[in-house]
């Protein structure tokens, strides 16, 4: 179980950079069911639905930037 929450906080704190350009604070293990991240308490389901959350943040933002690129590379063609 514990390795099982180490990877899903490797996996938030990734996202986490990947939104934020820094790490997260105060990410860690209290037991099983818990962690604390940023300075809340929360449930392992919890963080669960908060990396898939920022993870949908991330792709929105690589999206939009792609579709700006698209936009400024059609633009200049022209």
């Amino acid at each position: 179980m514990v390795g099982h929450i180490e990877k899903l906080m490797d996996t938030y704190t990734e996202v986490y950079q990947n939104v934020y350009q820094r790490s997260p604070r105060d990410l860690q293990i209290l037991n099983e069911d818990w962690v604390l991240v940023n300075g809340a308490k929360m449930r392992i389901t919890e963080l669960e639905y908060l990396t898939q959350q920022l993870q949908l943040e991330y792709n929105e933002m690589r999206r939009q930037k792609r579709s700006l690129v698209s936009r400024l590379i059609n633009w200049l063609k022209n």
